[in-house]
């Protein structure tokens, strides 16, 4: 039997309020999805005013990113809808930081958060993954997920000389598209079992566009090249060991346009026949708010050091994991602390043409009435 253990997914997004406080990029492009949500309320069915109305952040980490479109989302179903109750799901995997996330929702932090603005709001959490049924079906009228898809239910194989799918070839790349493509159908198909007849999901995911551009990628210098001739140089230097390195490779994949709707527009695929349809899509490119903040104030240190935290906020489990669980646990965090810092070296020394440009797909996606 195959050691299952190699290719564990080993993702949570650091805690205690740390990723909504450093990930800006996120935020914006959540932001930018609210008028996708106020229209797909509108499209919505009547339902029975005693059935609540049932809205879904699934990858939600801490809430806080979220906390303006969730806001939008109960005003706009208010106001359509002045009887029904609310119920609002974050979903997350078991190790999330589900204590921030309720400590963000109930304004126990300086976000301001939706519960004082409306009544009869009920806010409920699942730590259960987006690649499970998180709802009983027929029961969401809308789901929203915004920058979490491209993680992989699992690392289909190591990539022997990069840290991400974006720099594999061969046999190694095609392993992970063919990983991307199983974990969009499931995704999808567990979607469909939930939404009732005429609901509708908003999703937001990183893609590798019609140009070829993805996060990172956008004609400045690449981030993940960046992330990878770091961790050879740690090699050559001796800091981590060859197989370290190797299990660096985060369990991501970028898809592009078209395999992101094929399973929505083929009529034979079991995305299709399960009654989802795909209603609107296009790219977006959300500029890096660091680097656009950088050429205004001109402070290379002050851009390096608010630029880096957002890159650690969601490769650190990753990268820590790959560490020998024989390092001492004080060792293996100096590695990774040193490594960021290495990185914050690389930026302040040379800020031009750093950034993390956010490019993403924009899907709304409608379950066929019944």
């Amino acid at each position: 039997m195959a050691d299952q253990s190699k290719h564990a997914v080993n993702v949570a997004m650091r805690g205690d309020g740390y990723y909504s406080t450093v990930t800006k990029g996120a935020k914006d492009v959540i932001d930018s999805a609210i008028p996708l949500i106020i229209d797909a309320i509108s499209r919505l069915p009547d339902r029975a005013p005693a059935l609540p109305f049932t809205f879904s952040d699934m990858g939600c980490a801490d809430g806080g990113t979220s906390l303006d479109l969730v806001r939008q989302a109960i005003g706009t179903a208010r106001a359509r809808w002045p009887e029904r109750p609310i119920s609002v799901v974050y979903t997350d995997q078991p190790r999330n930081d589900f204590n921030s996330l309720f400590r963000i929702v109930h304004g126990l932090t300086p976000l301001p958060s939706y519960l004082d603005q409306a009544e009869d709001v009920y806010v409920l959490a699942s730590a259960t993954s987006f690649y499970r049924r998180i709802l009983p079906a027929a029961t969401l009228d809308l789901g929203f997920s915004a920058t979490a898809m491209h993680w992989l239910s699992r690392k289909p194989c190591d990539i022997s000389d990069h840290i991400h799918a974006v720099g594999a070839s061969g046999a190694e790349l095609a392993a992970f598209a063919e990983q991307g493509r199983r974990d969009w159908e499931t995704i999808l198909l567990q979607r469909a079992s939930e939404l009732a007849p005429g609901g509708r999901l908003v999703l937001v995911n990183f893609v590798k566009d019609e140009a070829g551009r993805y996060l990172g990628n956008t004609g400045g210098i690449n981030m993940f090249d960046t992330f990878n001739e770091l961790w050879r140089r740690f090699a050559a230097e001796g800091v981590i060991g060859t197989e370290e390195y190797v299990r660096m490779t985060l369990p991501q994949y970028y898809k592009t346009v078209d395999e992101f709707t094929r399973p929505l527009t083929d009529t034979g695929s079991a995305v299709y026949r399960a009654g989802l349809r795909l209603e609107q899509s296009e790219t977006r490119i959300v500029p890096c708010p660091f680097a656009a903040e950088f050429r205004r104030h001109g402070d290379a240190a002050r851009f390096a050091r608010e630029y880096i935290p957002t890159l650690r906020s969601w490769t650190e489990s990753t990268f820590l994991g790959a560490l020998s669980p024989d390092r001492p646990a004080e060792e293996r965090q100096g590695i990774i602390d040193r490594y960021y810092r290495a990185y914050e070296d690389l930026v302040r020394e040379n800020p031009a043409n750093h950034g993390m440009d956010c490019v993403h797909i924009y899907m709304t996606i409608a379950k066929a009435d019944a």
